[in-house]
Order: structure tokens, then sequence, then C-alpha cells
């Protein structure tokens, strides 16, 4: 592993970890699904591209890039994903929804490999493999001891969270693939754009209902360091291992509910979690380990 691979996982983790909160915030809100996208993208999208503003050093090239089918793409992925993601918080289980977008790492992996011919190390399709199971494990089970019920709001639930885990996985790809593209921008205009058009879906009035300060701070904080720390890890290793440690939101996630909400996770969650974090851990570990022991070329 490059050093540069081993910063892109880095990356990848921290800001993995803090996106995690996202939920426990969304929930706090008390908002539908969207009057919540419409916050999200108001506010990432106003931070992200007022940064840009202010730290861009070559504008005319940037809005080049950004009107390019590249360009144009990850902006469509950043507004699907908020609209999918929210939407499907709002109207299904929150198991079954994970559980779909738990599926980003094989999306990544596949579209890797259609898009730039990128292939996945057999380690890291054994650890997509261990760490979904530890998800299906950890939301087999709702709270109260009851399974999940495959009624039609549940399989939507969980389509909604398998294209959120597509347009993910298409936006890492791109920008890998396509390293001229601003990430600030481009996944600011984006937000920006759902923010704006679900703003006036929603009207004015609806919006100041719930408690606004959760999605502000999801969407002033969380959200633009979060993606931004996970989309330039993008550019530094493969978005199978990007989306790859994402899955830790999925466990992570209902704990931060519980401290913030109050609703206690199950065994089989907490036992699934503990179980994918050690996978990660261990994942992370043998490819430091591996990228050490390479040899290195012109020198002893």
């Amino acid at each position: 592993m490059s050093a540069g691979s081993r910063l892109g996982l880095w990356m990848a983790l921290v800001g993995t970890l803090i996106l995690t909160p996202d939920a426990m915030l969304m929930r706090l809100s008390g908002m539908d699904g969207l009057q919540m996208v419409a916050w999200r993208g108001l506010c990432m999208g106003s931070v992200m591209v007022a940064g840009w503003a202010i730290l861009s050093r070559g504008r005319a090239a940037d809005a080049r890039a950004l009107a390019s089918r590249a360009g144009a793409g990850v902006m469509a992925c950043q507004f699907l994903n908020s609209l999918l993601f929210c939407t499907g918080i709002a109207i299904a289980p929150a198991a079954v929804v994970l559980l779909g977008i738990a599926t980003v790492p094989v999306c990544a992996a596949v579209l890797g490999w259609l898009i730039m011919g990128e292939r996945t190390r057999a380690a890291t399709w054994l650890a997509i493999a261990a760490v979904m199971a530890g998800i299906v494990y950890a939301v087999s089970e709702q709270a109260g001891g009851a399974g999940v019920t495959l009624d039609t709001t549940s399989a939507l639930g969980a389509l909604l969270g398998v294209g959120v885990a597509m347009v993910l996985a298409l936006n890492f790809v791109i920008l890998r693939a396509n390293p001229g593209i601003p990430i600030p921008l481009a996944i600011g205009g984006g937000a920006l754009t759902a923010g704006v058009v679900f703003t006036l879906v929603t009207g004015p009035e609806q919006m100041m209902q719930g408690e606004p300060w959760a999605m502000m701070t999801t969407g002033l904080v969380v959200l633009p360091v979060s993606f931004t720390l996970l989309s330039f890890a993008s550019r530094h290793t493969a978005a199978a291992n990007v989306s790859l440690l994402m899955l830790l939101e999925t466990v992570l996630g209902p704990l931060w509910v519980w401290v913030g909400v109050g609703e206690a996770p199950t065994a089989r969650m907490l036992i699934g979690g503990a179980f994918v974090v050690m996978v990660l851990a261990v994942y992370i570990g043998t490819q430091s380990r591996r990228r050490r022991r390479a040899p290195r070329i012109g020198g002893p």
C-alpha cells in the first residue's frame, strides 16, 4: 500500500467518524424528509461553496471543470444522495434503509472496475463480505425482538438505501477518475441545488417547523467536513476502500441515536457493530503492515 493510499484510508476513517452523529441530529430535528433535504442542502452547500470561493485560486478553471460531464455527475450524485437518504429515513424503518446502504462497497468495487478498470484486492472483498455479514446480523432485529417486516414501506426503504449506495459509489469513482474536479464546488453546488429546490417545494413557513438547530448543526459542520474528507480520500485510495470504511456509520449511527434520543440498540446491534469495527480495524492494520513490508524501489 502506498503512502497516498494509506492517507486515503485515514481520511475516509476520520470523515466517517465525523459523519456518524448525522442520523441522531436528523431524528432530533423532528422534520419530514423534504424539509431535511432543504435544510441540509442549504447549510452544507453554502458552507462548501463559500469555502471554495475564499480558497480557490483557479476559479475559471474550476467553473469549466464543473461544467463538464464529470462535474455535472458529481453534482447530480450529491443531489440524489440527499434526496434518497432523507426520504428513506423519513418513511421507512432505519434498519432496512441502512441495510440497503450497506451495499455501497460492492457498488463501488463494480463501478470502479467498469469505469476505471480498477481491480479490487481479494483482502478487500473478504473485508466487504465480513462487514456486510455483521451489518445484516446487527439490523436483523428491531427493538423488542421483532424482526424487520418486509411490507411495501420496508421494501421501498431498502430500495432507497440501495439507491444511496449507488450514487455514493458513483460519486467516489467519478472523483477518482477525474482529479481536476473542484470537490468543494461540485459537492457544495449539488447540495445547494437540492436545498433551493426543496425549500421551494416545502415552503418557507414549513421550514421552521421542528428543531432547525439540529439540521443547522449537521448541515454547517458535520456534512461539509465529512463529505470533503471522504471525497478527497477517494483520490488517494480505491472507491471500494472508502465505501468500506463508510459502513462504520451503519453501526455507530444507532449508538448516537441511543445517546441523543434514548432509543436503545438491541443486543444484535451491539454484537454486530463490535464485529464490524473489529473487521475494519484488522483490515486497516493489515494494509498498513503490507505497505511497510513492501520492497522500496531505489533504496536499500
